[in-house]
């Protein structure tokens, strides 16, 4: 690479007067080898690829809406709920029946009304009542248990008054005036499984009363893990919904019962945002055990960098379910996904909005991206003219270096 020293016409920069061709050089120099790099530069990463795909004339592809924050876009945030355990399968306020099942250990006692009959001999004296207690057995797979003189019957899938009434029926022609009573005395197939992040994991039978999610979670020892951090997630057949567990435990609603069969798993997912551009600190921050405004998350990531920092474009990352969107005006037909990625802007030059981002809900793994100021890389610029300007013997050392490129 070849400079050459233009005339000696004058350019003023601040109160410095520096050679025009100097200017060239200085807007020039960035194309050298002799810069220092930690590694190749674009230029060369471009021209040594084998192949590359091209966003078809935009930078990534992704389309996304824009919205600025106020008082609207607040209130539709902040109501926005994106998974719901209400209505989930049946109406909380009634719990899920439990029918007999396939696995349940159950005994039959047959009551006769007087002795002579026949389960209770005529001798028969001593005894605490005119009952017999048949051996416990297992509902099989068939869903069938048997009973003596009467024969093998369907249980399974049948409450116990209705079991207790199919036995009265068919001895009622053989025993004295017979009463049957069934007790569960093992219930293997109305139970759920409680696992992940709870001090006891189990498998746990249901209370005929009902149980609900928290209860079941609390039989099977509470949390483990800090709440504000905690995840239900129900699975009941195909479906399954996740929920914050503050969400769960904070509104009624969502505590719903419990059914056979369902498994309730808990997480623990450490939430963060991340936090670069003109904020006085960059990276991944932790929300710790509480939940943050974006306010908060600015000030946690060192608050705008005051030389560097554009406060009208303070802008969040998030992806937003498509009611929300289309809630905020934006035609959510445009988006494939079920999500629609979107920017949400914030304008801190204007009071009011500061009473708006303390309001406004940070999730997990937002994106916070402060922007610079549109005359900051001017004043990069000028800077690097500064330094320079300042040092003329590195101007005839920089010369010489790039007459040898």
């Amino acid at each position: 690479m070849r400079a050459r020293w233009a005339s000696s016409s004058k350019l003023m920069v601040g109160k410095y007067c520096l050679p025009n061709g100097f200017l060239c050089l200085a807007l020039g120099l960035s194309g050298c080898t002799v810069m220092p790099s930690a590694g190749p530069d674009s230029r060369s990463i471009e021209a040594n690829a084998y192949a590359r795909v091209e966003g078809g004339g935009r930078s990534a592809g992704i389309d996304y809406a824009l919205a600025d924050i106020d008082a609207e876009v607040l209130a539709a945030v902040a109501s926005a709920n994106v998974n719901t355990l209400s209505g989930f399968g049946q109406q909380r306020s009634t719990p899920a029946a439990l029918p007999l099942g396939v696995g349940d250990l159950v005994q039959v006692s047959i009551f006769e009304a007087q002795a002579g009959g026949l389960f209770i001999p005529v001798d028969a004296t001593g005894r605490p009542g005119n009952f017999v207690s048949l051996p416990v057995q297992t509902i099989d797979r068939d869903g069938s248990i048997s009973v003596p003189y009467a024969g093998r019957l369907r249980a399974s899938g049948r409450s116990i008054a209705e079991v207790e009434a199919e036995v009265q029926r068919l001895l009622s022609s053989r025993a004295i005036e017979p009463q049957a009573v069934v007790t569960v005395v093992k219930s293997r197939s109305s139970q759920v499984a409680v696992l992940g992040d709870v001090k006891t994991p189990a498998r746990l039978e249901l209370n005929p009363i009902g149980d609900r999610i928290l209860d079941v979670i609390s039989e099977a020892g509470g949390l483990s893990a800090p709440s504000m951090e905690s995840y239900v997630t129900l699975q009941r057949g195909p479906h399954s919904v996740t929920v914050p567990y503050t969400h769960l435990a904070g509104k009624p609603e969502e505590n719903i019962y419990v059914r056979p069969g369902d498994t309730i798993f808990v997480n623990r997912e450490q939430r963060t945002f991340l936090a670069f551009g003109a904020s006085g600190l960059n990276g991944r921050f932790d929300f710790e055990n509480c939940d943050l405004t974006l306010g908060e998350a600015l000030a946690k990531a060192g608050g705008l960098l005051d030389t560097r920092a554009d406060p009208a474009q303070v802008l969040l990352y998030r992806r937003v379910p498509r009611a929300l969107s289309r809630q905020l005006g934006i035609a959510s037909t445009r988006f494939v996904a079920g999500e629609v990625p979107m920017i949400f802007r914030a304008n801190l030059r204007d009071p009011a909005t500061f009473f708006a981002v303390q309001k406004f809900p940070m999730q997990d793994k937002d994106i916070i991206y402060v922007s610079n100021a549109p005359a900051t890389e001017l004043l990069k610029f000028l800077h690097l003219i500064n330094a320079v300007s300042t040092t003329p013997s590195n101007v005839v050392d920089t010369r010489d270096a790039v007459r040898t490129m």
